[in-house]
């Protein structure tokens, strides 16, 4: 395996990271990194994102505005540049939390986080989410939309 330099910063990168773990460039010298509508997919499904409803938007944090699309039966959250939601601030663990997703149901667990993952402003080690739930991670604040 080799490693990548980043060409905003000159990080070195490893070569499976999609984005910067510095700068949050994308690796693949495709530009800045921009969340405006992210999509978390399945590999192999050919279904869209308008069609499987859960998803996050940020309402604090530099990326508001951003949406993410739960696709996975695991989303990861946090500052590592492999997870699949990537936060980038100081703030955030690198490993922060996971949104599991199981029969149509969503729940999110905190991964041994520093700061601590909060469903409507009250602390949380797991909880189940509901739509409307407000998700905070770090400085970022998401508010959950489910599949109803």
């Amino acid at each position: 395996m080799s490693d990548i330099t980043c060409e905003r910063c000159g990080n070195i990168c490893s070569e499976g990271d999609s984005f910067c773990s510095s700068c949050g460039m994308s690796v693949s010298g495709q530009g800045d990194f921009s969340l405006e509508e992210t999509q978390i997919h399945v590999p192999g499904s050919s279904e869209s994102p308008d069609d499987e409803g859960a998803s996050f938007v940020v309402l604090e944090g530099a990326k508001a505005g951003s949406v993410f699309h739960l696709m996975r039966s695991k989303t990861t959250l946090g500052r590592h540049p492999r997870s699949d939601i990537f936060l980038d601030d100081i703030t955030v663990s690198r490993r922060h939390a996971v949104v599991i997703s199981e029969s149509g149901s969503h729940e999110v667990e905190d991964s041994g986080s520093l700061n601590g993952t909060y469903v409507n402003r009250s602390r949380v080690e797991k909880s189940p989410l509901q739509d409307g739930d407000i998700v905070q991670v770090g400085r970022f604040k998401l508010e959950y939309r489910g599949t109803e």
